[in-house]
């Protein structure tokens, strides 16, 4: 079973950590009760309000909120008394912020390189895509191709858990099934959903996010294949610093598992933010809703029993749940990869070599490219991204392949698989991914 521990979600273009703040004017909490205790009941006794379920009723995990008047510690103290209660944790909001200086994302990333890429169209399975984006040197890194020749990913269902994905993105769209937004409480989890309204920074910049950081810069989607120098940071000056996350780690997940179906399960707002508790409800939401593999491109340092729970919930189901290590390029464990049933991703360069910037350490399970990997971007754009939360999705669709070749392969039939890596040491688990290793290997092995 490979070990994991990190995660972080690299989206647009940023770095950091997570940090949970609970906000002056809501007051709330995320509870998990004992047996049948009654929620209403509780929350009664400690002058609280049942707001909401996670999951269901039958999860046990509420969100409750308090009188403004009263402090954090108190409430937290209150119900820790509380026999009927097991765990209960603020639900702040998290945020994402600017460039951490400290973990540098790639040598060039104060004046981005001008990469030439192939503009040139063709089929790709589903629809139509760019032959930079198809035949990347990432791609080749970890045997796409090859791998096609055994398993494409039909029948398999992957959650994307970000900031929604582009509906209208051409390589996509027909990839793509209805979620859920818990943002806005809509159905489908459209990654414009937000972008039309006023938003206001919920934290300021001085907090860490639960969205890992990364680069990302957006390629000329006309018909030069030349990166458009014009083009900004997409988190540089915007009042949407994540928009086109979720757009561009579903596009990798789509290069690895093409005939995958990519279900959008929108936590993230397109200025970042999330609760612990939207997290949560997406976790089950996804598991209840039949995918079989979660992709997380995000993290947090603080560990959360709620969702501790979720990912104990999708592992009783069977679903595979991947996430980033995180970008902090130090050996630290982060949430929800530390959890053990969940496979943390590293990042690599084209060459096999540990990225800068990149987690790493005994908690990781293996590694994939995170450095210039060329992925879709919202409208008919592409963009060259860097960071941990893009080497996660090329190992969810990799999860994704493999259940598709084996409908009841089991956790560990995946994870044994994905372990069948190239060793290149520099504390990055089992290695970096070989997806003609992992099909080969699963194909080949009896019935789990």
């Amino acid at each position: 079973m490979l070990k994991s521990l990190n995660i972080l979600i690299q989206a647009s273009l940023l770095m950091g950590s997570l940090a949970i703040v609970a906000p002056a004017q809501d007051r709330n909490y995320v509870v998990q009760l004992k047996g049948d205790a009654d929620a209403g009941t509780v929350a009664a006794a400690h002058a609280m309000t049942v707001l909401r379920s996670l999951g269901g009723s039958g999860t046990g995990i509420h969100v409750m909120s308090a009188p403004a008047g009263q402090q954090d510690w108190q409430v937290l103290q209150g119900l820790a008394t509380d026999p009927n209660v097991q765990a209960a944790e603020t639900d702040g909001p998290v945020a994402l912020p600017g460039i951490n200086a400290a973990a540098p994302l790639h040598p060039a990333s104060a004046s981005p390189p001008a990469l030439p890429i192939d503009g040139t169209m063709s089929q790709y399975y589903t629809g139509r895509a760019a032959a930079g984006y198809v035949t990347q040197p990432a791609a080749s890194r970890i045997n796409v191709a090859a791998a096609h020749q055994v398993a494409l990913g039909s029948g398999a269902t992957v959650a994307v858990l970000d900031t929604g994905v582009d509906f209208s993105q051409p390589v996509l769209m027909n990839s793509l099934v209805p979620g859920w937004d818990f943002v806005n409480s809509l159905s489908g989890g459209q990654e414009v959903a937000d972008t039309n309204q006023e938003t206001t920074p919920i934290l300021d910049q001085e907090t860490t996010p639960i969205l890992d950081g990364g680069t990302a810069i957006i390629l000329a989607q006309e018909t030069t294949p030349i990166l458009d120098q014009e083009t900004t940071p997409i988190l540089d000056g915007t009042k949407y610093p994540a928009y086109g996350h979720g757009t561009m780690v579903a596009g990798l997940v789509h290069l690895v598992a093409p005939k995958a179906l990519l279900m959008p399960v929108r936590v993230f707002a397109a200025d970042g933010t999330a609760t612990i508790s939207q997290i949560v409800a997406g976790i089950h939401w996804a598991v209840d809703n039949g995918v079989q593999v979660i992709n997380m491109s995000f993290s947090t340092l603080t560990p959360s029993n709620a969702l501790a729970a979720a990912i104990d919930y999708a592992e009783d189901k069977g679903v595979v749940c991947v996430a980033s290590a995180g970008n902090d390029g130090q050996a630290e464990a982060v949430f929800p990869g530390a959890y053990s049933s969940v496979i943390d991703v590293a990042s690599t360069d084209n060459q096999g070599v540990r990225s800068l910037f990149s987690n790493f350490g005994s908690q990781i399970a293996l590694a994939a490219p995170g450095e210039g990997v060329v992925t879709t971007y919202p409208g008919n754009h592409y963009a060259m991204v860097w960071g941990t939360s893009f080497s996660a999705p090329l190992v969810a669709g990799g999860a994704a392949l493999l259940v598709g070749l084996r409908d009841e392969v089991s956790l560990d039939g995946v994870s044994d698989a994905l372990g069948q890596a190239v060793n290149i040491g520099q504390e990055l688990g089992a290695g970096e991914l070989d997806l003609l290793r992992a099909v080969n290997y699963l194909s080949k092995r009896g019935q789990d």
